[in-house]
């Protein structure tokens, strides 16, 4: 394998990953599995007290526990009705798989598909350019995960506004019946941490803009860009000059020609008298020599 790897690299096979096309791939791979694993891999925990006036009754450490991917109309926890020894169960509120699943999907086709086309930049690089073809292809591909990590990423912030407010403590302790007296004591203990699914969101972003800008890459190896400008002529291009022009052309006499046109030819034939004659034009007009012959 390291043999092979340090045949590429004398080749110049990997000389494509110093270029934008390539290099944007191989950030698109990591980003894709920041924003997948940060989301996908997330567990959480908030705890909550309740101090029943029974002292007996109370529950000081109420543990809830959520994961990917956050169905918390599932989750349940028991607490304490101070009304005896016997505990209530509760559910969170809330079901927001839908956007959560739909952002990590998102993620691990976005990860398949830029290591595939990584591979075939690397090892099948004239055959990707031959006829255009590939290139068509990856910048249809790459316009759709664009449209879909601007879908996915806007609607899991959604979901994740969603999941901070019903495993807000303060909101769950709403749901405790026990806590609605005043005689007893309900408060917070420690609220969950969600930086790790803030990072989530934050990298489905920076993959929206990584693939978006990737497009034009991709979009100047399809041809497109030379097949649109060649549909217009250029501007320094002469024009084909009429028929009549051409064969006629500027500075010619338009009645020269052997058409029955006057055609003096002063200098060849000789214009004036010569020999009693007066010859213009090729035409002898001859002039009279003596009185004697007309009488």
């Amino acid at each position: 394998m390291l043999c092979m790897f340090s045949q590429l690299v004398a080749t110049g096979q990997f000389t494509i990953i110093k270029q934008p096309l390539g290099f944007i791939k191989i950030l698109q791979w990591f980003f894709a599995i920041f924003a997948f694993s940060t989301c996908g891999s997330y567990s959480g925990v908030f705890r909550m007290s309740v101090e029943c006036k029974n002292r007996t009754e109370s529950d000081l450490d109420i543990e809830v526990e959520f994961a990917y991917p956050f169905r918390l109309h599932q989750v349940w926890f028991d607490v304490p009705t101070c009304k005896g020894p016997e505990p209530e169960r509760l559910f969170l509120e809330g079901d927001y798989s839908s956007s959560a699943e739909f952002f990590v999907t998102i993620g691990v086709f976005s990860f398949l598909y830029s290591m595939a086309a990584l591979s075939i930049y690397i090892f099948l690089l004239e055959k990707y350019r031959e006829g255009n073809r590939g290139a068509q292809a990856d910048f249809v591909m790459t316009a759709l995960f664009t449209f879909f990590w601007l879908v996915s990423s806007s609607a899991w912030a959604k979901g994740l506004s969603d999941v901070k407010k019903a495993t807000d403590p303060d909101q769950v302790i709403n749901l405790i019946s026990a806590c609605d007296r005043e005689e007893n004591r309900c408060r917070e203990v420690h609220e969950p941490v969600v930086s790790g699914l803030n990072t989530s969101v934050a990298f489905g972003f920076c993959n929206l803009v990584l693939w978006g800008g990737n497009l034009w890459f991709v979009f100047k190896e399809t041809g497109w860009l030379g097949a649109f400008a060649g549909t217009y002529a250029p501007s320094g291009e002469k024009q084909p000059a009429p028929d009549s022009y051409g064969q006629q052309g500027y500075g010619q006499d338009p009645y020269a020609g052997s058409q029955g046109g006057y055609q003096p030819d002063y200098g060849q034939q000789g214009g004036g008298y010569e020999g009693g004659s007066y010859n213009q034009g090729g035409y002898d007009q001859g002039g009279p020599t003596s009185f004697s012959n007309e009488i």
